[in-house]
């Protein structure tokens, strides 16, 4: 099996962000335990925007701010996208082997398979595509295949009966991190 992408909280690779502040920290809590990030960015090479059919979507301009939830011991992570006012934009659910930390870094190992969650409670599956042609092509085994779908499926159902609390938790996650950021 190929390595799966793995995807730092940092994200210091995305060469689009000019100016940037970030702050993590690990939490401990009945409702969460993991790692959370906050990356802010103050100044990009240019906006970026994505499509869902009709819509499109600015997920990154000047002063946006993208908090990532890196929970332990679970196959998913959260990346809620926050526009310069403080509105959410989207929450992205990255589903994943594993999340972790690496030379102080939080990452996850991308699984291929995503969900995207609007604000007015649309949700729409992604990239179902990227996970087909990971089993195909030897990437991924049928159990990894297998536990992505599971894991999209539960938590899908989750989202529609409003139990997925790391949507919820992400304002109050937010909070504490821009505290550390200033």
């Amino acid at each position: 099996m190929d390595v799966l992408k793995r995807k730092y909280g940092n994200r210091s690779d995305w060469k689009r962000i000019l100016e940037r502040r970030y702050a993590k920290k690990y939490l401990e809590s009945c409702d969460f335990t993991g790692y959370v990030t906050l990356l802010h960015t103050l100044k990009v090479t240019e906006p970026l925007f994505v499509s869902y059919g009709e819509k499109k979507l600015c997920i990154v301009d000047d002063g946006y701010m993208w908090l990532q939830q890196f929970p332990l011991k679970e196959n998913h992570s959260v990346t809620t996208m926050y526009d310069k006012c403080g509105n959410v934009v989207q929450w992205y659910i990255d589903i994943c082997l594993e999340n972790g930390m690496e030379n102080g870094i939080p990452y996850m190992d991308d699984l291929y398979l995503d969900i995207v969650v609007l604000p007015s409670g649309e949700v729409i599956e992604k990239d179902a595509d990227e996970l087909e042609q990971a089993f195909l092509t030897g990437v991924i085994d049928k159990t990894l295949y297998d536990m992505a779908w599971d894991e999209a499926v539960r938590l899908i159902r989750r989202i529609d009966t409003k139990k997925f609390g790391l949507l919820d938790l992400s304002k109050s996650h937010k909070e504490l991190l821009t505290n550390e950021i200033n």
